[in-house]
């Protein structure tokens, strides 16, 4: 298991506004999909929901994006589905129907509860097949804070437009934010990448100004996986990917799930 990286000094009140957009924002689940509650800590729930298809196929757990609510992937879901993936989409504090405000730390922190539920709920209805976890965006953290934690419980690692130091990405956003020994912590942070050895893949715009796909770049070259494949698609910016580029999107999950 790797070290915890101390969220702690990112937590500055001031950026935290600028980093996460949490919304109340929910509907009724699909008739083919269940919503779940992950207890998190005494009085604070997650809000996850679950389109499963297959007991027999693979499953992701998969982190939205900062200003996305996991409802909203009713109708995304289906192209997971349709390439026979179980699809377990989490939210964050604060976000949906979850309890509390979100944070770098308690999001941190939250992603190893979720990851429990979601292995022991996949154990106890019977889904027998791999098991990946995916990260969109902000939720490429939780996302490589997993894959760093849980290398013998999971199968694969999946980041789409994700970032791999935060410091950089708060200076590409402009945030008027300093923060004492940032640079001791993207040194961290970048260490625990080298450190995850495990299948990877990553999908980036190529026209992504709001995360440069230079930031897929530094994972893929710094991660310690020798089974790896970077995407870059066309055209692409940072929330048109799958517009631009659905097939192959999904042709590389597919491919990138199967083994070939």
């Amino acid at each position: 298991m790797a070290d915890q990286l101390d969220y702690s000094q990112l937590d500055d009140p001031l950026l935290l506004q600028f980093v996460f957009f949490p919304r109340s924002d929910w509907t009724p689940a699909p008739e083919d999909a269940t919503d779940h509650q992950v207890i998190v800590e005494n009085g604070i729930s997650i809000f996850c929901r679950f389109y499963p298809v297959d007991t027999s196929g693979p499953s992701i757990l998969y982190f939205h994006g900062n200003g996305e609510v996991a409802c909203e992937y009713d109708w995304i879901a289906r192209f997971f589905n349709e390439i026979g993936v179980n699809l377990f989409v989490a939210d964050y504090r604060g976000y949906g129907k979850s309890d509390g405000q979100p944070t770098f730390t308690n999001t941190a922190a939250d992603c190893h509860q979720i990851f429990n539920y979601f292995r022991d709920m996949l154990d106890s209805s019977g889904y027998t097949e791999k098991i990946f976890v995916m990260g969109r965006s902000l939720g490429s953290q939780p996302a490589l804070d997993l894959a760093a934690n849980h290398p013998e419980e999971m199968n694969g690692l999946i980041i789409e437009s994700g970032f791999a130091q935060n410091g950089r990405l708060m200076r590409y956003l402009g945030l008027p934010v300093s923060i004492p020994n940032l640079d001791d912590f993207e040194k961290t942070a970048l260490e625990r990448i080298r450190q995850i050895t495990m299948p990877a893949l990553f999908i980036h715009g190529e026209q992504d100004v709001l995360i440069p796909p230079t930031e897929a770049e530094t994972i893929y070259e710094n991660i310690g996986s020798e089974d790896k494949k970077l995407l870059i698609i066309r055209g692409g910016d940072h929330n048109t990917l799958m517009l631009v580029g659905l097939q192959q999107y999904f042709d590389a999950i597919k491919e990138f799930i199967t083994g070939g």
